[in-house]
């Protein structure tokens, strides 16, 4: 027994993953304890919902469960193929229902003593979500990968399935709708707008 603990504890996403398309469900439990944190942080980027992302990253383990015997880890790392799943899942949701919109109190609170700044940093902040949230999904998945996650255009390339170019365009094309968006705001993210 002490054998196997150790197997478990040691063993990579490619052999735990082999494990669970043979039926181990303790091996998939692992699978769930290492990459949920990060599919939950994923699918919350795209719903914009806590308990929205909880159901959809339920949805996409179970998914993974479902499929696993299919996963090839020489095509893909098991982050991307998830990666994947959440996006796909983000798409199918957007098209069956309309997501609510975020509450008004959504922004973090500002210390700042002013109360004109806090209520300007506040619109020019609901200002950038809305836009966010109202870009393609594909341009959305690769803002995120690429400014949220910290991920070069090829490693992002590499998670949604396309070429480094296509990530170029749809980045260029994201930063483009956000400064048409936010021009008659006067908003401009500079982080996210003035990069590329």
């Amino acid at each position: 027994m002490s054998d196997e603990r150790r197997r478990y504890a040691t063993a990579s996403d490619d052999e735990l993953l082999r494990w669970s398309g043979d039926g181990d469900r303790h091996a998939f439990d692992l699978i769930v304890a290492r990459h949920g944190a990060y599919a939950l942080r994923t699918a919350i980027r795209f719903t914009g919902h806590a308990e929205t992302a909880e159901d959809l990253v339920q949805d996409a383990f179970v998914r993974a469960w479902t499929h696993v015997r299919h996963f090839d880890g020489a095509r893909a790392q098991f982050t991307t193929w998830l990666y994947r799943v959440i996006v796909n899942l983000s798409i199918d949701l957007r098209r069956r229902r309309r997501m609510d919109p975020l509450p008004d109190d959504f922004d973090m609170i500002d210390d700042s003593p002013a109360a004109d700044s806090q209520l300007a940093a506040r619109q020019e902040r609901r200002a950038l979500v809305e836009a966010l949230r109202a870009l393609p999904v594909r341009q959305r998945a690769a803002m995120s990968l690429v400014y949220d996650e910290g991920l070069s255009g090829a490693e992002a390339a590499r998670r949604l399935g396309l070429s480094a170019k296509a990530v170029e365009r749809l980045l260029a094309r994201g930063r483009a709708l956000l400064r048409t968006r936010l021009a008659p705001c006067g908003t401009a993210d500079g982080n996210v707008l003035n990069k590329g």
